[in-house]
């Protein structure tokens, strides 16, 4: 059985090559126009901090910069809401850092 094509080629889309972005020292896979969330999304990364008081796994929530659960510091600015932020080539990614 055939793994399912990837999003983009279900529109015919062309975009431009994929590149990569460093979250917590690990190389991420992002294609150009994505969210660094979304990028962390698809490559099957859920938990990217914990509460305070119970130690609860946080991640992506809303995906639409509502909740705040999705603040990393990324380029060493902290606290930025990554569903709201385009991936660039070579962004360094801190999760659970504010």
């Amino acid at each position: 059985m055939n793994p399912p094509p990837e999003p983009w080629r279900l529109v015919h889309a062309d975009p431009d090559p994929p590149f990569e972005i460093i979250v917590d020292d690990q190389p991420v896979r992002a294609v150009p126009g994505q969210t660094i969330g979304a990028a962390l999304w698809a490559a099957g990364v859920r938990s990217t901090r914990h509460t305070r008081g119970t130690g609860r796994s946080r991640g992506l929530f809303c995906g639409i910069g509502i909740c705040f659960d999705c603040l990393m510091t990324v380029n060493d600015s902290p606290a930025l809401r990554v569903c709201q932020i385009e991936a660039r080539p070579g962004d360094v990614v801190r999760t659970g850092t504010m």
